[in-house]
């Protein structure tokens, strides 16, 4: 589990522009039930965890700031999907247990996230020689190094008070070592390539949007600048940076939305690693520097992190509805081998797609909250005996059908760990500083969550490709959706009236992102890749040292074990040329001569063209190249992959074409 939540609490005044209450109907709405709401003005106060209050300085919903970008139409569907939102919980009362939420104890924090960062042997009764995790933090940035410092003393300082017996290192030791690296390199060659590979990004992608009021969604049909994101370096560095060097232009720079960049990926020559791309044992050490660098970025952005914990949950073990997501897809996986979305939650986007995307108010418009309380207790009865009618599920039924899925989840979508921190985006100075930290949330979250969302934001963007007849703009759709992935009853939040309010811009706004990029957002960055690969090295050079003591004590002659292992990867393999494995095609091996254009696609062509046609067409898709060993365990690689370029990165890997496992 991990520990982050936001201990901002916030006030925010809301305006309805007429001034007065009014009824919203919806003519399209069946079965006799109109979604009906009213409209709320006034002051609205939410203080979170006795925290100190911050004062919005002006109304997010008033029309003279929002500009025309998010007019009182759009900012209406957020209000009505609320409305009829608490008007289908009122159709299902059901008992759900409330997730418990635990505030931490001085120092609990601290030592939870050193746990989750793969760093508890740092502390407590597990602490040792400090060395075990020299190699970890020795490929940290300064910034990185600088939270774990952070949250190391303060478990330090905790544990001293609390007269604990065991060992308690001390933080200039763990640190010392790569301070005095850093001290007797030559130059500062590691700042220097930061700052060389963020000065190809400078330019409006360190834009801002003001702290003191929520900016809302641009207007789409503005065209914005792309501009290419930087993966290459870490996101704090980025940010500290910008602080350092960019103050005056940051201050010239505020409000000015218009001129806001839209980002694209940038092309790598070395290929991009996607989520899903590594093997188990290198994703965890990415997950590790990803707590590590969104605590770091936050720290450098002066906004504080705190921990919330679900302590006790109770649930059902099986059905549909407020199942967690790991015990439905256990329950799935017995029916279906290796699914890793809810069956339930596929059939229910697959429905509404069969009505067909261009139907008007998708999404936005509800099914009857009666037949959808009785088509939820049909389809729990049903579903998996396979006798449920579908055919008499109407479109805006499956779509309520499917926000009442995530609504419903006992823990959030976004997780309970993290929920809190995905709020916390929206305060973020940048847009770029927002998407950065939506990566690495997305990164953190379970796979099953993660897996779950990603299905989720798919379908939203196939809606939304269908905008010019259904009328659901990524800004509708973000609206409508947002109340469904950020309010989560089961944390107590169904009662808490205030946050509707202080919420609406916020989480819209990252609503927003996570459709628009989430193919940036599901990347993992390469400035994390490369650590990893520096671990890995470190890691080899730690083993073979112990390798080369053992033999030496076993008498074992150590300059024909050093001969061998220089000579495994080149055997038979002359300069410039790579040989590559295809257990499983009709050519099982090729030796393949580089060159500057050489792409990862052209390998696969070549083995695929020994292929006989049916089987040609059958392998396309099905079948990837993958750098195996040498300073990563196994990556996936992208079509677009040099392979010169890579093979300089990593030269004793093995090439090898095989199938994504399940």
């Amino acid at each position: 589990m991990s520990w982050l939540s936001s201990s901002q609490g916030v006030v925010l005044t809301a305006y309805h522009p007429s001034g007065k209450d009014q009824a919203v109907g919806d003519s399209h709405a069946k079965g006799g039930e109109e979604a009906t709401s009213s409209r709320r003005y006034g002051q609205y106060t939410m203080n979170q965890e006795s925290t100190t209050t911050r004062v919005m300085e002006k109304p997010p919903f008033d029309r003279s700031i929002s500009q025309d970008s998010l007019d009182e139409l759009s900012m209406e569907d957020y209000w009505i999907e609320l409305e009829n939102i608490k008007k289908s919980s009122e159709n299902r009362q059901e008992d759900q247990e409330v997730v418990v939420v635990k505030e931490p104890d001085e120092g609990e924090l601290e030592e939870e996230w050193l746990k989750e960062a793969g760093l508890s042997n740092l502390f407590g009764e597990s602490a040792g020689d400090p060395q075990e995790s020299m190699v970890f933090l020795s490929t940290l940035t300064r910034t990185q190094a600088a939270a774990v410092q952070k949250r190391v003393e303060t478990v330090s300082q905790t544990l001293r008070k609390k007269n604990k017996q065991y060992q308690i290192p001390d933080v200039r030791d763990i640190f010392v070592q790569q301070r005095e690296s850093k001290e007797t390199a030559p130059d500062d060659t590691e700042s220097q390539s930061l700052r060389t590979n963020e000065n190809k990004y400078q330019g409006r992608d360190d834009q801002t949007s003001n702290l003191g009021e929520e900016k809302l969604i641009p207007p789409e049909e503005t065209p914005a600048p792309e501009t290419d994101i930087n993966l290459e370096v870490s996101f704090a560095e980025q940010a500290l940076n910008q602080k350092e060097s960019s103050k005056e232009k940051i201050q010239k720079s505020k409000g000015d939305d218009a001129t806001l960049p839209s980002f694209r990926l940038p092309k790598d020559k070395t290929g991009t690693t996607r989520i899903g791309d590594l093997a188990p044992q290198d994703m965890k050490k990415v997950c590790h520097l990803a707590l590590i660098e969104l605590t770091a970025l936050y720290d450098v952005l002066g906004i504080e992190l705190k921990q919330q914990k679900a302590v006790k949950i109770k649930t059902r073990d099986s059905g549909l509805f407020c199942i967690p997501l790991t015990v439905l897809l256990e329950q799935d996986q017995r029916k279906v081998l290796g699914t890793r979305i809810p069956l339930i939650f596929q059939k229910l986007i697959s429905r509404i797609e069969e009505g067909g995307l261009e139907t008007e108010g998708l999404l936005r418009i509800p099914g009857a909250a009666i037949r959808i309380k009785n088509l939820c207790q049909e389809l729990e009865a049903k579903f998996y005996e396979g006798t449920f009618n579908w055919e008499s599920v109407k479109q805006h039924d499956a779509a309520s059908l499917l926000k009442l899925f995530i609504r419903e989840l006992p823990q959030p979508l976004l997780s309970v760990e993290y929920l809190k921190a995905f709020q916390a985006v929206q305060t973020l100075p940048t847009k770029k500083q927002q998407l950065q930290a939506l990566n690495l949330l997305v990164i953190l979250l379970p796979d099953a969550n993660r897996d779950t969302l990603k299905a989720l934001l798919e379908f939203l963007q196939r809606v939304i490709d269908n905008k010019e007849k259904n009328k659901m703009t990524v800004m509708n759709v973000a609206m409508v959706m947002a109340p469904n992935l950020f309010m989560c009853h089961a944390l107590g939040l169904k009662s808490s009236e205030q946050r509707e309010f202080v919420m609406a811009a916020g989480t819209a706004n990252t609503m927003h992102l996570l459709i628009k990029y989430q193919k940036l957002l599901w990347t993992i960055p390469k400035f994390i890749v490369n650590q990893v690969r520096k671990q890995n090295t470190e890691n080899h050079k730690k083993d073979k040292r112990a390798m080369k003591k053992l033999l030496k004590k076993m008498a074992y002659d150590r300059e024909k074990y050093e001969k061998q292992d220089k000579s495994t990867n080149d055997a038979d393999v002359p300069q410039g040329v790579i040989r590559v494995q295809a257990p499983h095609l009709s050519k099982v091996s090729m030796a393949i001569q580089l060159t500057e254009e050489l792409k990862a696609s052209d390998v696969l062509a070549r083995f695929l063209s020994q292929e006989s046609g049916v089987a040609q067409t059958l392998k396309k898709g099905e079948v990837f190249l993958y750098e195996i060993g040498g300073n990563i365990g196994e990556r996936c690689l992208d079509d677009d992959t040099y392979m010169k370029d890579l093979y300089q990165l990593n030269p004793n890997a093995e090439w090898v074409i095989k199938s994504k496992p399940l």
